[in-house]
């Protein structure tokens, strides 16, 4: 129990030193690298970032704030102090000014950067004399997108210039706030959009976020919501993180990526706010998850370890480009603690990098017992150190950039060319510059052959490497993705809430849920989705109908009456067969013309009557085939002619029975004036009428083929469409009209006392075609495609078949089956 309590004061204590080496209690306490110069840079980084120790193991769940050296910021001082020595050095630059630095830590502090940045802006920062110093003309700082707000919204309206090198929110760019912000990273704007069109490549619909609790984090996530949405991309949750939390709000960020069905996470949040999370998600082993990072903790050195690979390995993200700066090794190898003992930080880089403590004119610390002592002969020459390894340099060469930028801009402001050379002498005092630096002219190609240049919301031009987190030899890769398509993933995660609608399906919403939240319908009748995703189904042409499946359209199938179908066959055989049997009665007609009951039954007008029968019978098979323009105009004028000569025929032989019955009255003269002259005139003035009105269809609006799809879905039915439909009852009409004149002369004329009495098989005829047409009509208007014309055929036979069967069948069996009838005397005896 003793021992637990020494390492718990050990602890303690040493979390209070570390904290106090933050604290900006005046300007003697602020722990600096300084360089005295003609002009002053001012730099600001974290080097000691605020991290969380969880103490809940040893004592009390106790939750402690700590500071830790961080060895990646450490280097990006130190190429600032390199940058600014190659600046003095040159002769092309600023020849003979010198530029002086002053660097202080901010612990990733808001306040304390901003505390940092007005000491360094009113030339304060030394404990000896000069205690005063040139205030900064720029501050290369900072790289928290917060720290970097509250620097650069205060000292904007001083025109003091604030160069960024790891601040990547958008925020940033908004020139009324920060009018003196520029920076070498590019904007999370562009982040964002490449993060967003990433997501997309992958096609994962379905994504959770994490955003740390600042303005880096909060905007950051922001622009990439709003890239995504653009893109069909849903964030499923947005988790919040901070160094500082406790560890129940970690533990909801933990469940509420445990619980989410998404596969793909977005961390937008620095290294150090990061951290806490990914170690308790190592913990708790959650795998299984595409990690999406940005720029800030992609390639960082503390969470990419072999122990973070198994939740994290595959992590994706894009950063700046890498540069390598071969000479900055010797630079930085060259730092030494004996040789610079006042110099701050590298003390804390010394006990990192070769594990021990400097004895610095052999005092330690008291309460640092358990550290190991240097001996003084350690040296860097020879260390595979990472921080070393000055090939893949990304945040280090924005600070680079940082320095150059400015020192492009002060040689702007203090040079001239000279008027007969390309020489350049200076034109201003240094004491007039402070703090006027105009950088949005700066544009310049540094020594690498990169175009340095800012836009006009300070921002450099878009530039990102796509890195991907891989396993080698042991460690942590950060690799390179050359291109996306060949970007190496054993197995591509999807990431979805709904699984993309198959093919035949479309997107329905599902009411309160995201648009990436739906259920998938089938397509409706008529409509298609071939490709996977669809959110509408795609109607077919008119001409196509939809298959099983609803994902393509196929040809309807086209509907006609056709001779090779079982109905086309048995309406040609049926036709010919009427045909027959009236060349077959006519035939009889001729034969037997010198018979009494042929001569009783008008001779003239029975062949005549045959033949219109002939032609009616043949009228039929000009419905059969594929409509066509002829076909269609000679189907309905045929129909319509041969008809109206029939019932003519009809008409004429009615008048002439009810003739000769008024002509037995005493002189009653009305046979006479109905010989076969008159016969003749009837049959033509009445089938000329129905000629004349055929004339005038034909001229108005005559028939033609059509398309019709309204009777089927699946069906293209080929028919003749009547034109005028007036045109058509007119036909019809006039040939009712015949034959209900035809229908009441008969039937006047039904009880003459002559043995054979016409009448009576006229009338029946006549009752007989005037029923089949009368059916004809609802059956015609009713019946759907092909059947529309068979209606029309039926009628067209019935009606043939009850005029030449009813007329003429008992005139054939008089002469064929009972010729002892077929005498005059017969004929003309009473009943």
């Amino acid at each position: 129990m003793k021992m637990l309590q020494k390492s718990m004061l050990f602890s303690l204590l040493h979390y209070a030193n570390a904290l106090s080496s933050c604290k900006l209690l005046g300007p003697g306490n602020l722990p600096s690298l300084f360089q005295e110069g003609e002009i002053m840079i001012g730099g600001i980084f974290p080097v000691y970032n605020k991290e969380i120790f969880n103490a809940s193991r040893i004592f009390y769940h106790l939750i402690v704030c700590t500071y830790r050296f961080n060895l990646r910021v450490f280097r990006w001082t130190q190429v600032m102090i390199f940058a600014i020595e190659e600046v003095n050095r040159s002769l092309l630059l600023l020849p003979n000014v010198t530029v002086g630095y002053m660097i202080l830590n901010s612990c990733s502090s808001p306040s304390s950067a901003l505390q940092a940045a007005l000491a360094m802006a009113g030339g304060v920062g030394r404990t000896q004399p000069p205690a005063c110093t040139p205030a900064v003309s720029a501050l290369i700082a900072e790289s928290g997108s917060s720290q970097s707000i509250a620097v650069a919204g205060t000292l904007g309206p001083f025109q003091v210039p604030v160069v960024s090198y790891f601040s990547t929110c958008a925020c940033l760019s908004d020139r009324a706030k920060f009018p003196s912000f520029f920076r070498t990273i590019p904007s999370d704007y562009f982040q964002a959009k490449a993060l967003a069109a990433l997501v997309k490549h992958f096609n994962w619909h379905w994504i959770g976020a994490v955003q740390s609790d600042d303005d880096y984090g909060r905007n950051g996530v922001s622009a990439f919501i709003q890239e995504a949405k653009k893109l069909g991309v849903c964030v499923a949750f947005v988790g919040t993180v901070l160094r500082t939390y406790s560890m129940d709000k970690i533990l909801k960020v933990v469940d509420m990526i445990k619980m989410s069905s998404v596969k793909v996470v977005l961390g937008f949040a620095p290294e150090g706010d990061m951290y806490p999370l990914m170690l308790e998600i190592v913990k708790q082993n959650i795998t299984g998850i595409q990690w999406l990072a940005s720029e800030a903790w992609i390639t960082a050195a503390v969470p990419s370890t072999p122990e973070m690979y198994p939740s994290f390995g595959g992590a994706l993200g894009f950063v700046m480009h890498k540069r390598a700066i071969p000479k900055l090794k010797s630079f930085l190898t060259d730092i030494n603690p004996y040789a610079s003992p006042e110099a701050a930080f590298v003390k804390e880089f010394w006990e990192d990098v070769i594990g021990c403590t400097p004895n610095i004119n052999g005092v330690t610390e008291e309460y640092e017992p358990t550290k190991k002592l240097c001996t003084g002969k350690e040296t860097l020459k020879d260390s595979d150190h990472v921080f070393f390894d000055v090939t893949q340099l990304r945040a280090s060469y924005n600070v680079y950039n940082a320095v150059y930028a400015v020192a492009h801009a002060l040689h702007q402001l203090l040079f001239c060319q000279a008027a007969l050379n390309q020489t350049f002498k200076q034109c201003k005092k240094v004491s007039e510059i402070s703090p006027k630096l105009n950088l949005k002219k700066v544009n310049f190609q540094n020594m690498f052959g990169d175009d340095i240049f800012f836009d006009a919301n300070g921002n450099p031009p878009p530039s990102y490497d796509l890195i991907n987190w891989q396993m080698s030899e042991g460690k942590v890769q950060h690799v390179t993705v050359e291109l996306i398509l060949k970007f190496l993933i054993t197995q591509v995660p999807k990431s979805v809430c709904s699984t993309l609608c198959p093919v035949g399906t479309r997107k329905a919403q599902i009411k309160g849920k995201p648009v990436c939240c739906f259920d998938c319908i089938p397509c409706a009748e008529g409509t298609i989705a071939n490709k996977t995703g669809n959110v509408e189904c795609t109607p077919c042409p008119e001409e196509y109908w939809s298959n099983s499946l609803k994902n393509a359209c196929i040809p309807k199938t086209v509907e006609y009456l056709s001779y090779q179908e079982p109905m086309g066959i048995a309406v040609t055989f049926v036709s010919l067969m009427g045909t027959a049997l009236s060349m077959a009665t006519m035939l009889i007609f001729i034969l037997y013309r010198d018979t009494p009951v042929i001569k009783a039954s008008n001779t003239e007008l029975s062949c005549f009557l045959l033949f219109s029968l002939f032609l009616c019978f043949l009228c039929p098979l000009t419905f059969i085939g594929k409509p066509t323009m002829w076909t269609c105009v000679l189907r309905h004028t045929a129909f319509g002619v041969t008809f109206a000569f029939c019932m003519s025929c009809v008409l004429g032989r009615t008048i002439v029975v009810v003739a000769a019955f008024k002509a037995t009255f005493p002189g009653n003269s009305t046979a006479v004036k109905f010989g076969h002259a008159q016969q003749r005139i009837i049959v033509g003035s009445c089938t000329l009428v129905q000629i004349l009105i055929c004339a005038a269809w034909l001229n108005i609006s005559p028939p033609f083929p059509d398309r019709v799809f309204k009777y089927s879905n699946t069906k293209i039915v080929l028919e003749c469409n009547t034109g005028s439909q007036a045109a058509f009852c007119a036909v019809l009409g006039y040939i009712g009209l015949l034959a209900i004149t035809c229908l009441v002369l008969a039937f006047l004329a039904r009880k003459l006392p002559d043995n054979f009495n016409e009448a009576k098989f006229i009338t029946f005829s006549m009752l007989i075609f005037c029923a089949v047409w009368i059916t004809f009509i609802p059956a015609y208007v009713s019946s759907p495609g092909k059947f529309t014309v068979a209606v029309e055929i039926f009628a067209i036979l019935s009606s043939a078949f009850g005029l030449l069967i009813s007329i003429f069948a008992p005139k054939c069996y008089i002469i064929l089956i009972k010729p002892e009838k077929n005498t005059k005397k017969y004929m003309m005896r009473k009943i």
